[in-house]
């Protein structure tokens, strides 16, 4: 499955929701990630995202979609983080 997650993490905690997304997916723009996972990986990175978060006070948005080439997507000014580029 494809996803898009969004969290938005008090600021003692947001360090730590940023490692755990880049583990799992790529990094957009500052609190957006987006990438293939499968629905095991899927649901540790939900697991470890609920330890780190306040559900009282934080949110994580998922959209999902069967696969990327079923979302478009549109870039207005400067991409972030440029996926195809390799070292």
């Amino acid at each position: 499955m494809y996803i898009i997650l969004v969290y938005d993490i008090g600021e003692k905690r947001v360090g730590k929701m940023l490692k755990l997304c880049r583990r799992y997916l790529n990094w957009i723009q500052n609190s957006v990630f987006e990438g293939e996972i499968t629905e095991v990986k899927l649901k540790q990175l939900l697991h470890s995202a609920r330890l780190i978060m306040d559900e009282e006070t934080d949110s994580l948005i998922l959209f999902k979609s069967r696969e990327q080439k079923w979302l478009e997507k549109e870039i207005i000014g400067q991409d972030k983080n440029d996926l195809d580029t390799f070292i």
